[in-house]
């Protein structure tokens, strides 16, 4: 007579002992990471909080730029590529506890679709030339742009440090009767890369994902259109504060009035 083996539903079989000790050590390491904070969700968090962490802008008196002035780049979109903001674009490899936490450099950018004024998208004006803080920023005066200090560790936009912008202004038909002039706060302008004459630009047929959704790829070059004009993928605002403290002062031309007021009534500066 043949004897059918039979197990109970609690008979452990194989390598049982081995698989229960790789659980144990696993959940182990899982506590042990999440107690730390290393867990990549954690992370993320992380990043995500202390980059969006809201900052306040330059109230600007007399609708001028400033060396030390606080502003964010907004690009005002055109046909197929909506309104962004430069924006720090970094992820949890980035991140550094020493000597307190915060990101490192190389840090890249990009233009994000969500327009606010926060560590990662917020830079300060910054003097390359001996100008000293607070005096005025000139037309094809070079400067750099960097991140705030704390968490943003007060990097630069470009890695190259000697890699400055200039500011030009936007109509080609102007811009030598502007050189030289202080630049106005809150008006559409050119961002030119010193090193290569190239313009700041959106890229509409760029898009990314990063941490925090689709963005629009930025880079130096510069988009002409058929009267040898830059078109609206090198057009910037170096946005400064409300007074009041109601939001983004967008004092551009009138075809974007109505952006504009959009956006300015729903990007309280906090």
């Amino acid at each position: 007579m043949t004897h059918i083996r039979k197990y109970r539903a609690n008979v452990r079989i194989g390598n049982w002992n081995e698989d229960l000790r790789l659980t144990e050590d696993a959940k182990k390491e899982y506590l042990e990471k999440k107690e730390k904070g290393e867990l990549t969700i954690q992370k993320v968090d992380f990043l995500k909080q202390n980059l969006l962490r809201p900052v306040k802008l330059t109230v600007t008196s007399d609708g001028r730029l400033h060396f030390g002035d606080v502003v964010i780049l907004v690009n005002m979109g055109g046909e197929n590529r909506e309104c962004s903001v430069v924006s720090i674009n970094t992820d949890i490899n980035s991140l550094t506890k020493t000597p307190s936490p915060g990101i490192q450099a190389p840090c890249g950018v990009s233009a994000g679709r969500v327009v606010q004024a926060c560590t990662r998208t917020a830079f300060i004006i910054t003097s390359v030339d001996g100008s000293p803080e607070g005096s005025m920023l000139h037309f094809e005066q070079s400067f750099a742009l960097k991140t705030t200090s704390g968490f943003a560790r007060g990097l630069y936009l470009t890695s190259d440090l000697q890699s400055f912008q200039k500011i030009v202004h936007f109509d080609p038909q102007e811009r030598l009767e502007y050189e030289e002039l202080p630049v106005p706060a809150n008006v559409k302008v050119l961002i030119i890369h010193c090193k290569t004459n190239q313009a700041l630009a959106a890229l509409s047929d760029q898009v990314h994902w990063t941490t925090y959704g689709k963005e629009y790829e930025v880079t130096a070059h510069t988009f002409l259109d058929s009267h040898k004009a830059e078109q609206d993928n090198n057009h910037w605002i170096l946005c400064t504060s409300d007074p009041a403290g109601n939001g983004l002062v967008l004092l551009n031309h009138p075809q974007s009035a109505a952006n504009n007021k959009e956006l300015t009534q729903a990007t309280p500066v906090i």
